[in-house]
């Protein structure tokens, strides 16, 4: 699609029409893909990229959208299309960080020229707060009327989004709720079971994705004592407390979430199940050494399991919750994980061939 009409002005009609598709999604990650897919031919390159980041301005995920044509065997072309996710800062090449460091502190689009192109990165705004970056390469610089058109879309996407992040959000907690995480348990199953889950090398080479998933339910211990005994203000404050405690303990790519009342889950990463075991015991410890107000002391009891794509989401979440009861029932203020308790005989071996509910 040309963007501009012989007299330099951006195509209205083709753009609201964009705009229109690109508000109509009601998830935050596919609004990421759709703006990339709104954006790149309206400014006719293959490529374009989305960089997020967290509150402290840590890069957080990176999205890549490359469009390319391919001839069929009878001649017919079409055009397909890919979009690639990564996570790991070491990924990202250095001219971008390099030029996004410069937009963050100018504040405002800058431009790199690259073996004779041109390397352009705007800024992705949360009200007047610095949420990310988007970037492209093409062989010629910004004009006028691009430049207010990606403005105006950029401004559409982040006022849109930040509706739609406020609809995922749990209102106490400001943690993501129980839909949002339903919507990242296909996500992230997806991903998984594609058998061509890589990443790209400069080289060329491709490597797998070096870490599985693991999900964990957390629970505050007798919550309900609290409740009762100091009331629900100070519930309140302690469901609030703990979720603080939790998001600065867990790493900047993991997930949490609040799942309901005084129970939490948390989507992370790790090589294997030793690394995954630290990093929910740290969480834990972390609640432990804190003194609360009013309650004074307070822990918490988690159960977790490994993340199986050929295994039903709600099963995983199953384990991770049948694991968390027998921590409970074991005394409280401990982390168990769900294939440990299988290997030493507290649990039967799993059959694949049911559903497990709870």
């Amino acid at each position: 699609m040309r963007m501009l009409n012989p007299s330099g002005a951006v195509r209205v009609p083709g753009l609201l029409g964009k705009l229109g598709a690109m508000t109509s999604i009601r998830d935050t990650e596919l609004l990421e893909q759709s703006l990339l897919r709104t954006l790149g031919p309206l400014l006719g390159v293959l490529d374009t990229s989305l960089y997020r980041l967290d509150d402290g301005l840590l890069l957080v995920r990176v999205i890549h959208y490359h469009r390319s044509k391919v001839v069929e065997a009878d001649g017919v072309a079409r055009m397909v299309e890919r979009i690639e996710e990564i996570s790991l800062s070491t990924e990202v090449d250095p001219d971008v960080i390099v030029l996004t460091e410069n937009v963050r502190l100018l504040g405002k689009p800058c431009t790199r020229t690259i073996d004779n192109e041109f390397l352009i990165a705007y800024p992705l705004l949360g009200g007047d707060d610095l949420r990310g970056y988007f970037v492209f390469r093409r062989d010629r610089e910004v004009s006028p009327s691009e430049d207010a058109m990606i403005r105006g879309v950029l401004e559409v996407f982040t006022n849109y989004y930040s509706l739609l992040d406020v609809s995922q959000r749990d209102r106490l907690t400001g943690l993501l709720n129980r839909q949002a995480l339903e919507n990242n348990f296909e996500r992230i199953w997806s991903a998984m079971a594609r058998p061509d889950a890589y990443q790209e090398r400069e080289a060329g080479r491709r490597s797998q994705l070096p870490s599985k998933f693991w999900l964990a339910v957390i629970d505050i211990d007798h919550f309900k004592r609290i409740n009762d005994t100091f009331g629900h203000m100070v519930g309140d404050e302690v469901l609030l407390l703990v979720s603080r405690l939790m998001q600065a303990t867990f790493r900047s790519t993991d997930l949490l979430y609040r799942y309901g009342g005084e129970e939490f889950v948390a989507i992370i990463s790790a090589e294997n199940e030793s690394i995954a075991r630290n990093v929910f015991e740290r969480v834990r410890l972390a609640i432990e050494a804190h003194i609360f107000p009013r309650v004074e002391k307070l822990t918490v009891s988690a159960g977790y399991a490994e993340v199986d794509p050929s295994i039903l989401p709600v099963e995983v979440l199953s384990r991770a919750d049948r694991s968390l009861y027998q921590a409970k029932q074991d005394g409280r203020n401990r982390v168990y994980d769900f294939h440990e308790l299988v290997e030493s005989g507290v649990f039967p071996n799993p059959s694949y061939g049911e559903a497990e509910l709870f």
